[in-house]
């Protein structure tokens, strides 16, 4: 059966290899990429090389106006039968800076932007639509963590405080600093969790929502404004760390996504999927009152999007 799956951050990396993966073991999928400016176009085309059935929306996902925009025109095209029902979405853009001082058009950070409100206003957007059973995916980080093992001291663990504070600028001590910027990262990993918790409560039955973490991937550039330990890890380790069972490469975190996303890998709603299995997230990331207040934060961020 026919069927339409929406995807962000499809452009390159490990979004870049689930997409292919996705439409080479699916078929019937139509593979909606959400991507900038014109880049969404020669993106749509090269994925559809071989005969696959992929077509795109323009959208800022720093920018909530851009980002409903794009959910109204998917809406408008499933409503019009240009394009078959919805079966899954996957939140796979993030952005990380080197501050936490960065504001998006609606005066939020821009981390929390794109990391948290971009991808629940696409959720809030076309929750009606999903055709069950569907399965949202957001790619989350096991930088949430906060501990060495995980984050091997290159991105600093999640500093938890009121949403209306994490929404804006200089949330984090001297938010100037690169740190700061990680900083704010991982804590919008965390939320991302709590947000997919919340989603497994909320949303009708059939329809899943599931955090992917891809694990540690070498090359992604995090590390890249970090001091000099982190560096010389950088530098010297994590090249050696990509040979071993520490890091995952990206054409084997992009798999693991499309396994997320297609239903290979079993994960009930609600999940966390560590690569190729559903594990664990961290013991901060249950926290149920914590849940429901970023849920009551993020309405009310998103509220003038969402009004009909």
């Amino acid at each position: 059966m026919q069927h339409t799956i929406v995807m962000t951050g499809a452009s390159r990396g490990i979004g870049r290899v689930a997409a292919e993966h996705i439409l080479r073991r699916a078929p019937d999928a139509h593979l909606v990429v959400v991507a900038r400016g014109s880049s969404g176009a020669q993106l749509a085309a090269e994925l559809a090389t071989g005969g696959h059935t992929v077509s795109y929306v323009s959208a800022d996902l720093g920018s909530l106006q851009s980002v409903r925009e794009a959910a109204t025109a998917i809406r408008d095209r499933l409503d019009g039968g240009e394009l078959p029902p919805l079966s899954g979405l996957v939140g796979n853009a993030g952005v990380q800076y080197t501050n936490a001082l960065t504001e998006g058009p609606d005066g939020f950070e821009s981390t929390f932007a794109v990391n948290v409100l971009a991808n629940h206003l696409f959720v809030r957007l076309l929750q009606d639509r999903f055709a069950a059973p569907a399965r949202i995916v957001i790619t989350a980080s096991d930088t949430h963590f906060g501990d060495f093992k995980h984050n091997m001291g290159m991105v600093p663990g999640p500093a938890w405080q009121s949403p209306d504070v994490l929404a804006r600028t200089g949330a984090f001590p001297e938010p100037h600093t690169a740190a700061a910027g990680r900083t704010a990262y991982s804590t919008s990993k965390l939320a991302t969790i709590h947000l997919v918790h919340e989603y497994a409560r909320r949303l009708p039955a059939g329809i899943d929502a599931v955090a992917y973490n891809p694990g540690f991937v070498p090359g992604t550039g995090l590390a890249r404004d970090a001091g000099p330990v982190a560096r010389f890890a950088m530098a010297r380790i994590l090249p050696v760390m990509a040979l071993t069972p520490f890091a995952t490469s990206r054409s084997a975190a992009g798999r693991y996504l499309a396994d997320v996303v297609l239903g290979t890998t079993r994960a009930p709603t609600g999940s966390y999927v560590d690569r190729g299995s559903a594990a664990r997230s961290s013991e901060e990331s249950y926290d149920p009152q914590r849940e429901r207040e970023l849920w009551d934060a993020v309405e009310r961020f998103t509220a003038t999007q969402t009004a009909r």
